[in-house]
């Protein structure tokens, strides 16, 4: 056991990297180096210890930041899919709205699922809450989501909110990439 207590099993552990894509990293959010960053990091562990990585990509209409086929739908350059992975397109704030990632997780043996990715209250939380009801255990690393000034609202303190208030220990659990990373890889080869 890692410390801390948390406990993964990787066969049965999938990592959701949601709406990471140009556009949305090119308009600014808040900390997006520090997200990015770590969101690369958990990439680079699962896939080294045979966790599957899906990408979660947005369908965006026509004129919008993420139109297919437009510069800012492509999934950003540094959390990039390698050849055979899995990326599932949607076009509502939850990635399993008539989509096929429930099935496709289930049919998997998937139980856990760790999410990442843009932005924090819209397309991470419904997906998280939607997750959540689904059965899934949830888990959201600290500073592996992020957003934009809402209205009147810091991007930070939407980030603080919504990950210190909503998603831990209701939702989802909130522990460090560190201790993920330990979870995933109890012998520390990460």
């Amino acid at each position: 056991m890692t410390p801390g207590g948390l406990r993964l099993d990787p066969a049965a552990t999938a990592l959701l990297v949601v709406d990471v894509q140009t556009g949305m990293v090119e308009s600014g959010p808040w900390e997006i180096d520090r997200v990015l960053g770590n969101i690369g990091a958990l990439i680079d562990t699962c896939r080294e210890v045979g966790v599957e990585v899906v990408f979660v990509q947005h369908d965006g209409a026509p004129g919008e930041l993420e139109e297919p086929g437009s510069p800012g739908w492509e999934i950003h350059r540094s959390v990039a899919p390698k050849r055979g992975e899995r990326v599932v397109r949607k076009n509502y704030n939850s990635a399993f709205r008539h989509t096929d990632l429930r099935a496709h997780l289930d049919g998997r043996g998937i139980g856990t699922l760790i999410i990442v990715g843009i932005q924090t209250e819209y397309c991470v939380d419904t997906t998280v809450r939607v997750a959540f009801e689904f059965g899934y255990r949830v888990l959201v690393p600290e500073f592996t989501n992020t957003t934009l000034d809402n209205g009147e609202v810091s991007a930070a303190t939407v980030h603080h909110l919504v990950n210190g208030r909503i998603f831990s220990g209701r939702f989802a659990e909130t522990p460090s990439v560190a201790s993920v990373q330990a979870a995933l890889d109890p012998g520390g080869a990460v």
